[in-house]
């Protein structure tokens, strides 16, 4: 087993690499950039998309042809007006005077020590506003993860018990109901009703935590640390159910079905103790091993809009902007914090497979 783990570990390093070097080349082809960001606030165009769609005399601001920092100081056309020392002085604060080749050789060598550098626009360094911000993306993923495991695994085993009744029907068509609803959609009529939007002033609309948080005790932090993470984890754990539900009730069928449960029945075991004594390690091997994997995705996929929404500022609202302002050592430390995060996240998850059933052994496999 040690082997294998070291063979995955290894294949990090030129996974990693692959992927930092497609986006790195891809922003290369990107319309716009950093040094374009900050001519388009000069000239009061709010950002680089705005710049691009408005209309009028400014439509041409980045002009035919804009790249992401490449072209000489005089072809930028939103620099009209500007001195061509000040364009080669942000080039050079950006590292944009250099060739693609060797910022990226110096990025990569910078991101092996885990030094991701300064943001352009936030004056921080990147590693200081992803620490700063991993809190709440955090809460929100692991908060939805364990609610979600824990009402779908008890309901999902139910409703293969009682496969084909009322109950099994009637949760059946909830939670798919549940899970056409768009999560913003219905993180929108959560503010509505219980937010302050038109109906209840229950819980707050801003932030993870009160402005006097600092001066509570420790229950009075407890609390008004679950009040304000309320709603933007129920918005992120709906859709959630519906998968891990039928996934566990499914996994649960096919296990109840087979000739060992029928034989466990036969020798006069209970119902409970055939159920949770030997159908349940192997039924809900797939759904705990997927843990991981159900983390990242809630952790990754949704934080973008629900941070927004509750203005919560995660690591999603942060990749966003940094896409928009063209911050590129946000947009590419992320991108290698996040890659990272992911590639260890698959070896957890064969780990898991493991814990659940030792019998399982992934270097037999590969040998």
């Amino acid at each position: 087993m040690a082997a294998y783990i070291l063979r995955r570990l290894l294949l990090i390093i030129p996974t990693l690499f692959g992927i930092m070097v497609i986006n790195f080349a891809l922003t290369q082809f990107v319309p716009g950039g950093p040094i374009e960001q900050v001519l388009a606030n000069i000239r009061g165009e709010g950002d680089v998309f705005e710049a691009i769609t408005g209309g009028g005399g400014d439509a041409d601001l980045l002009g035919e042809g804009a790249s992401s920092g490449n072209q000489p100081a005089s072809e930028y056309a939103g620099a009209r007006g500007l001195p061509p020392e000040y364009i080669a002085e942000l080039e050079r604060q950006f590292g944009l005077d250099k060739p693609p080749l060797e910022r990226f050789i110096t990025m990569m060598g910078r991101y092996i020590r885990f030094d991701f550098g300064e943001s352009y626009f936030h004056s921080e360094s990147v590693l200081g506003l992803i620490w700063d911000r991993l809190p709440v993306s955090i809460s929100l993923g692991l908060w939805s993860t364990l609610i979600a495991y824990m009402i779908s695994i008890p309901l999902g085993i139910r409703k293969a018990v009682r496969d084909g009744s009322r109950f099994d029907t009637i949760t059946s068509g909830v939670i798919i109901a549940a899970y056409a609803i768009p999560g913003f959609l219905f993180a929108i009529m959560l503010i509505v009703l219980f937010a302050g939007g038109s109906y209840w002033q229950i819980f707050p609309l801003k932030g993870l935590t009160s402005n006097n948080f600092e001066d509570l005790t420790l229950w009075g932090k407890i609390v008004d640390y679950a009040w304000h993470i309320t709603l933007p984890v129920i918005a992120s754990t709906i859709a959630s159910f519906t998968t891990l539900t039928l996934l566990t009730k499914n996994s649960f069928l096919d296990e109840i079905r087979k000739q060992y449960v029928i034989t466990a029945h036969a020798k006069g075991l209970s119902e409970k103790r055939v159920l949770y004594g030997h159908v349940f390690r192997n039924a809900m091997l797939i759904v705990i091993a997927g843990f991981p994997a159900l983390f990242l995705g809630v952790f990754f996929s949704g934080s973008v809009i629900i941070e927004t929404l509750f203005s919560l500022d995660g690591l999603g609202r942060l990749g966003f902007q940094a896409a928009l302002q063209r911050d590129y050592p946000v947009i590419f430390g992320t991108l290698f914090f996040f890659g990272l995060i992911g590639l260890i996240t698959g070896i957890l998850s064969d780990l898991m497979y493991i814990f659940v059933d030792p019998r399982i052994d992934f270097e037999r496999r590969n040998t």
